[in-house]
């Protein structure tokens, strides 16, 4: 899902970066808010950069006009909670800025709202609803797969806008082909998550699980 340099103008990576500061600027106000009833909330942060990067630097192959990387995104999402994976998301992509890859941080701005804008419709349409217990909703398998669909439909979705206002004259074909790829990450990731709540659900009593994770919120089928 990274835009290589030079793609996008520098008055369009400009806008870019105050959009994704606008979005984390909002998400630490909403982490601080909740502190007190949340203190773990900043580890959970940390531990969704960590896992991000770890994801990220697992698999990461180019296809057509980006690249396909193994994001780990649902897992994040229903393990550590909204916030974090979101706060976590720009954490993470400046951290392997700055150690693997320094070239990327021009786009950090640009790569930032390709992974937090999809979240964020995710969560708003229908994610939350699962951390509600008053809605009765369960989480079950093909609920994490419409998640994963969702999610990474829309980070296509953003990686075709950024092609689409670039310099760079893309070919469709190129997009499309890096859009299909990702069918291979909704097939494989929903086994991921799914392994992982799971297995945490059975731990939900414990005080580290309870703390560092929001798993006690979900029902699972």
């Amino acid at each position: 899902m990274h835009i290589e340099p030079g793609f996008v103008t520098p008055a369009k990576v400009m806008l870019a970066n105050a959009g994704a500061i606008g979005v984390i600027a909002w998400g630490v106000k909403e982490q601080a808010v909740q502190l007190l009833r949340e203190p773990w909330a900043p580890l959970k942060t940390l531990a969704a950069a960590g896992f991000f990067s770890l994801f990220m630097q697992s698999y990461s192959v180019p296809v057509g006009a980006s690249e396909l990387h193994f994001i780990g995104a649902m897992a994040m999402y229903l393990t550590l909670g909204f916030m974090p994976t979101l706060l976590g998301f720009a954490l993470g992509l400046a951290f392997q800025g700055l150690v693997f890859d320094p070239a990327d941080m021009l786009h950090l701005g640009v790569n930032s709202l390709s992974l937090m804008l999809p979240l964020i419709a995710v969560h708003t349409a229908t994610g939350h609803k699962l951390f509600n217990q008053s809605v009765g909703q369960r989480l079950t398998w093909q609920r994490i797969v419409a998640l994963d669909a969702l999610y990474y439909t829309g980070v296509t979705a953003m990686v075709g806008f950024w092609l689409l206002i670039s310099t760079v004259e893309t070919p469709l074909a190129s997009w499309l082909a890096f859009a299909g790829s990702y069918l291979a990450v909704v097939a494989i990731e929903p086994f991921v998550t799914w392994g992982i709540v799971r297995t945490l659900k059975r731990y939900e009593g414990n005080v580290l699980v309870a703390r560092l994770s929001v798993v006690g919120s979900l029902r699972t089928a």
